[in-house]
């Protein structure tokens, strides 16, 4: 029998085994490379290198405008740390906030949100907290069109005035003795405020109180909100609340809920015709017609004017007035402009600020150098990201350190000096444009109260500038700017000087 072919094809089988085997192979080693085309991702930016567990949490310095800052210049203008279980990024140069807040801005329109900051604001059903998505838009417009738009702000102008008037008043009659002027800050635009939000209900003695009561719970709140939480770490032990913050946030909104329901009852039980003109009024005649604003929504807003609008804005006018007597040519410049404009036998009203150029530039060129929020708020990119060839995950907490943008020596020639001259050429705005300057932030998560901020800023600083000279308490030689970091940044040391009446008719103090 021929057995020739068999034995034939047998003798290749060495060959076809190895074209089977080099083909598979090559067809394996093409799809491997294949799939991490599709599946590698950019590595996380570098970073300090942490400790198992912790992180980098046990390096953090308190001051963490002036420690990230640091950061930046070994590690660059993208960084990241391991805090606890979560990553941060900090972020350092306009080109990358422009790609956080402006490029990227609905995909980093989110925030991490501390256990504190929920706590506080009802679940976070406020405009800051709030996943961004058509609620939080429906607030922002409740915010930005219905309370806080040029047509509102201008009806309670007379609420503002009324408040001012009272500080300088009170400044006027301890004039030669030492004042707290951070203090008397806090109370007026604290006053300002929640006179602007229910200035038709509480009168007299009842105000007094509720302003006190104000004072004491927001810098308790905002020191929460500050306060580094091992809560917010690791999210897994938050139910066990270890340093007892979420108890004590509960206690404060507690207190901020008995008088919000206070009020609120009180002026639904008002029984009168009369037009009430302010911010309370305006969101209970929304509650009436939209049915996606409840009551929920309206004290959530009611905190976050009391607590977002207060240390931020009396803060900045303390820095100021600080910067200002530091350097007295700048003081002398300022009065001489009110004294142009105003006169020095009139009183300063709202309508004349605009017409006072160096005073807006002393404005900005304090929220440069001292940012209300140096960090701003932190975003949280709602899904992995990659910002300049690295990987932002999903969750994570983004910090912006406008803070060291506005003092970056390739921006801003000496930046540590405080020259209001820079801005007096009109290249800089806070509009959130131009991302070498944004003490506001930018995006859709820009400050919904700039306005608001702008017209008290201004009305406060121009009416104390304009009614006294300033001088330093006892035998204090050098102003003290140092500051303290905080989700709202503040002075280490409350400015404490001596207001001299300037003005010719003493009846212009009443």
């Amino acid at each position: 029998m021929d057995q020739g072919p068999v034995f034939s094809s047998l003798d290749q089988w060495p060959l076809i085994t190895f074209t089977v085997i080099a083909l598979v192979g090559t067809l394996w080693l093409l799809l491997s490379i294949f799939k991490k085309s599709i599946t590698e991702t950019p590595p996380l930016p570098p970073g300090p290198r942490g400790l198992p567990l912790v992180g980098n949490l046990l390096s953090l310095d308190p001051e963490l405008h002036t420690y990230f800052m640091n950061l930046a210049r070994t590690y660059g203008p993208i960084y990241s740390l391991k805090l606890g279980n979560r990553t941060g990024i900090v972020i350092s140069s306009p080109t990358l906030a422009k790609e956080v807040l402006r490029d990227q801005d609905t995909v980093f329109a989110n925030r991490d949100v501390p256990v504190a900051g929920k706590e506080a604001t009802y679940g976070g059903n406020d405009i800051v907290w709030k996943p961004y998505g058509p609620e939080w838009r429906m607030l922002r417009k409740v915010c930005v069109v219905e309370m806080l738009g040029k047509h509102m702000l201008d009806s309670v102008y007379s609420l503002r005035k009324k408040e001012l008037r009272q500080m300088i008043k009170y400044m006027y009659e301890e004039a030669g003795a030492p004042v707290n002027v951070g203090e008397q800050m806090f109370l007026n635009v604290m006053n300002v405020i929640t006179n602007m939000m229910w200035g038709g209900t509480m009168e007299g003695e009842q105000r007094a109180v509720l302003g006190a009561e104000f004072q004491q719970a927001v810098r308790e709140m905002t020191a929460l909100l500050g306060m580094p939480n091992v809560s917010d770490f690791y999210p897994s032990l938050a139910r066990f609340d270890l340093q007892g913050i979420q108890k004590k946030m509960k206690v404060l909104v507690k207190r901020f809920d008995g008088i919000f329901e206070r009020i609120i009852g009180e002026r639904l039980g008002k029984e009168t015709t009369e037009e009430c003109n302010d911010f309370l009024q305006v969101m209970l005649r929304l509650r009436d017609t939209n049915v996606d604003f409840t009551m929920t929504h309206l004290k959530a807003l009611l905190m976050d004017m009391v607590v977002g609008g207060t240390e931020t804005t009396s803060n900045s006018v303390e820095f100021a007035l600080a910067e200002m007597m530091a350097h007295p040519q700048i003081l002398r410049k300022a009065q001489q402009e009110l004294e142009t404009t105003v006169g020095k036998n009139n009183i300063v009203e709202e309508s004349h600020v605009h017409n006072l150029p160096y005073l807006y530039a002393v404005m900005k060129e304090t929220l440069r150098l001292h940012p209300a929020l140096p960090l701003l708020v932190p975003h949280s990119p709602s899904s992995n990201s990659t910002v300049s060839g690295y990987t932002i995950p999903k969750g994570s907490r983004v910090f912006i350190n406008v803070w060291a943008i506005h003092r970056d020596p390739d921006i801003w020639e000496n930046p540590s000096e405080f020259r209001p001259e820079r801005f007096l050429d009109g290249r800089w705005d806070y509009s959130g444009n131009d991302f070498h300057y944004f003490p506001f932030g930018s995006g859709r998560r820009i400050c919904a109260g700039t306005a608001m901020a702008e017209r008290m800023f201004m009305f406060s600083l121009a009416s104390l500038v304009h009614s006294f000279d300033w001088s330093l308490a006892g035998d204090s030689q050098n102003v003290d700017l140092e500051e303290k970091f905080g989700i709202v940044l503040k002075k280490r040391m409350s400015l404490v000087a001596v207001a001299t009446p300037r003005l010719a008719d003493a009846g212009l103090y009443e």
